[in-house]
């Protein structure tokens, strides 16, 4: 959106941004407020949801767990992170049922899906897909 692309262009180069003439700090504070408005409710809605919420919901586990699945699904995509959680969810509870020492062999899987795949699962897919449309086109 050019909503998304205002706050990159301010992100990657402030000083380039103000002199193409954004209104960097309207723009940063805009964008603060959508976020916060967004995880206000987002938060609202869980502890709805839950009937109550402790500070041990958020800990550094859970925190580790949505860095990790936008890694998995691809950071710079939309639906990444989507697919990023249903893989996280669907290896954790395979893995767990099998051996007590799931969240080693989970982690290590991780590890690996990051080497082998670092724009993530649907960055990857997006890349070969790219790659052949390209050859069809040339050929």
């Amino acid at each position: 959106s050019p909503f998304g692309y205002t706050l990159r262009a301010i992100r990657d180069n402030p000083l380039r941004a103000r002199a193409i003439g954004i209104e960097t700090r309207r723009w940063q504070w805009a964008g603060l407020t959508f976020s916060g408005v967004f995880a206000g409710l987002a938060g609202g809605i869980f502890a709805y949801a839950k009937g109550s919420v402790f500070p041990t919901t958020l800990d550094v586990m859970t925190t580790m767990d949505a860095l990790v699945i936008t890694l998995l699904g691809g950071l710079n995509t939309l639906f990444g992170p989507v697919a990023g959680s249903g893989l996280y969810i669907w290896l954790e509870s395979e893995i767990s049922r099998q051996t007590e020492l799931w969240r080693a062999i989970l982690g290590l899987i991780i590890i690996g899906i990051v080497v082998f795949f670092p724009q993530g699962i649907i960055g990857f897919i997006e890349e070969k897909t790219a790659k052949l449309n390209f050859k069809k086109q040339k050929g």
